[in-house]
């Protein structure tokens, strides 16, 4: 095993040559001798030479690298959305630096800086909080932020906001669940209450509040699996709630495998439960799980768009329209009473 990364230098001494001619020969379009090439990647070859992309980002106006920052990784469709994004940079020959703050949101703001020490050409933040400072951070270094489901302080520049129709979704959970012949509602939030989430919950009790149907909110924990665990166990202890909307995939399917597995409750027979985002688990035959769906790939193809963009495009904000995907966690409409 080497026990130094091999230099342009170590390359130049092998073939012979200078070591200008071996950055020529590794810079597209730039011109050089077709022995003198020749030489130079035989001793790159022979020693194992790469280029040092790092090094070679100095003296570039923009990076080929991309920051993620990220506090929920875990969540099913926040980890499909950084497969599919980082999936999408590959090809489009960009590379990713990815951040897990897990347990650290108070540190996103260092996190940020950290990345920009490596000449970012973009920031995307897929979850947590977004404080202020972080943002003009940013901005003083002429670095974009993309903001995935978050929301924009004013008099910020260099920003590109990317958001389902949170507000749309809810109402379509709302109006699904009334057709159902649900009349004694819930929302699970967790205590997170982020915009989408508020968004989403909002609606759906604006309109439910228009059927003159009751509604229960349950905000504590985080936005997990174990929040709908929990949720499930305070709402379904006592009879009487027919309907749960969880504002997240996983929420809702803690909320419905705890009444199933835990509580003896049948879905949808006993109670219809219905999330939002459309994670790929949701479909799973052991969850079959009605959901409202924001694009994985409008999403994706957004982030793509605001990362390769111009440098100093002005600042954009995205609506990703969202959709009700019918699965068997919610009763058929015809069984509405």
């Amino acid at each position: 095993m080497a026990e130094k990364f091999i230099s342009a230098g170590d390359v130049a001494r092998l073939a012979g040559v200078s070591r200008s001619a071996v950055s020529r020969t590794f810079t597209e379009g730039a011109s050089v001798a077709p022995k003198t090439r020749a030489r130079v990647m035989q001793a790159a070859e022979e020693l194992g030479y790469r280029v040092n992309l790092l090094a070679r980002t100095l003296h570039k106006e923009r990076s080929d690298l991309v920051g993620l920052v990220g506090a929920n990784l875990s969540n099913p469709y926040i980890s499909a959305q950084v497969d599919a994004l980082t999936a999408a940079l590959y090809a489009n020959g960009l590379q990713c630096m990815l951040l897990n703050l897990a347990g650290q949101q108070n540190d996103m703001e260092n996190a940020v800086a950290k990345l920009l020490e490596y000449r970012v050409r973009t920031v995307v933040l897929l979850s947590g909080a977004v404080p202020d400072t972080l943002m003009r951070l940013a901005a003083a270094n002429g670095t974009r932020l993309v903001l995935i489901n978050r929301p924009l302080p004013e008099k910020i520049g260099l920003v590109d906001q990317i958001e389902a129709d949170s507000a749309a979704g809810g109402a379509l959970a709302a109006r699904r669940l009334i057709a159902a012949g649900c009349r004694n509602v819930a929302v699970v939030l967790s205590g997170s209450r982020t915009s989408a989430k508020l968004a989403r919950a909002e609606a759906f009790i604006a309109v439910m509040e228009d059927h003159r149907i009751p509604v229960t909110q349950w905000s504590r924990g985080r936005n997990t699996y174990e929040t709908g665990v929990e949720a499930a166990h305070g709402l379904l202890a006592k009879p009487g709630t027919d309907g749960i909307f969880g504002v997240t995939d996983e929420i809702a399917l803690g909320v419905m495998n705890t009444a199933r597995h835990e509580l003896g409750l049948s879905v949808p027979k006993d109670v219809s439960v219905i999330g939002f985002d459309d994670a790929p688990i949701s479909d799973w035959s052991s969850h079959q799980l009605t959901t409202v769906s924001q694009s994985l790939s409008s999403l994706t193809q957004a982030t793509l768009k605001a990362i390769t963009g111009p440098a100093n495009a002005p600042s954009s904000h995205h609506f990703i329209p969202v959709r009700l995907v019918e699965r068997q966690s919610v009763r058929p409409a015809s069984a509405a009473t």
